[in-house]
């Protein structure tokens, strides 16, 4: 931390994004970085909220995204009523005892958290040490507005990822939105997180910004490059520059 401060660099999070509701492993190093927190003083955890398998004595994780066929509800009963909540119940106070004050739940596919609504059904479980990680990508390929996201989650927005995604209209228009090609396919896929303003301009993350400041939240924006079109430091100088232009006042 001494190393950092000399750097003028401030560490404001730790992150652990694995599946703690399937893997004991990835339960193992949400835990241990709950006790690093407590250690170096960090407040804040960003991680997700992990997916359960679908049934018990199921070893794979299941992301229920219709409800057809019907058994769907019982998978999604399941994992909600007998993993998740009691699951989250301890994890939160587990975070509690380590001295964190809130765990930011990013909005990612192939979560059981993936949207407002279920950040909120989480969290009028456990309670408020739960928010979101509002990464805008993620809402553009999944259909919705991150700028209404931001409105309906009011208070708990506690961290924001800054990343983009465009929707390829020749392929998205043939295929829809769900795609499984690995993103280094990008020329195929029907879409692609991109760098800040590639596919979102910058009037509308000015918008963004705005309205998240109009809901209270005056915290730190992460910046996260994916954009396979560029290299990595190409994407993140391409990336700041917008961000710093969008979140000027």
């Amino acid at each position: 931390m001494d190393a950092l401060k000399k750097r003028d660099i401030e560490l404001i999070a730790l992150n652990c994004s694995g599946n703690p509701l399937a893997y004991e492993k990835d339960l193992a190093v949400t835990l241990k970085t709950f006790q690093l927190a407590q250690m170096l003083g960090i407040k804040k955890i960003i991680m997700m909220s992990g997916l359960p398998v679908g049934c018990k004595g199921d070893s794979t994780p299941v992301w229920v995204t219709t409800s057809w066929p019907p058994e769907t509800k019982d998978v999604l009963d399941y994992q909600w009523e007998d993993v998740a909540i009691p699951a989250w119940h301890k994890l939160v106070k587990d975070a509690e005892n380590c001295g964190i004050e809130c765990i930011a739940l990013e909005n990612h596919g192939y979560q059981l958290v993936y949207n407002p609504e279920t950040l909120l059904r989480l969290r009028g479980e456990v309670g408020d040490m739960v928010g979101m990680n509002l990464d805008p990508g993620h809402m553009f390929w999944m259909g919705g507005d991150p700028i209404e996201a931001v409105r309906l989650l009011d208070k708990a927005l506690y961290h924001i990822h800054g990343k983009d995604s465009r929707l390829e209209r020749r392929m998205v228009g043939a295929n829809g939105v769900l795609d499984t090609k690995t993103i280094d396919r990008f020329g195929e896929r029907s879409w692609n997180y991109v760098a800040i303003g590639y596919g979102h301009d910058l009037l509308w993350w000015k918008e963004f910004f705005s309205v998240c400041r109009m809901v209270g939240y005056e915290d730190y924006v992460s910046l996260e490059m994916e954009d396979m079109t560029m290299t990595p430091l190409e994407g993140v100088k391409t990336s700041i520059i917008a961000l710093r232009q969008a979140i000027s006042k």
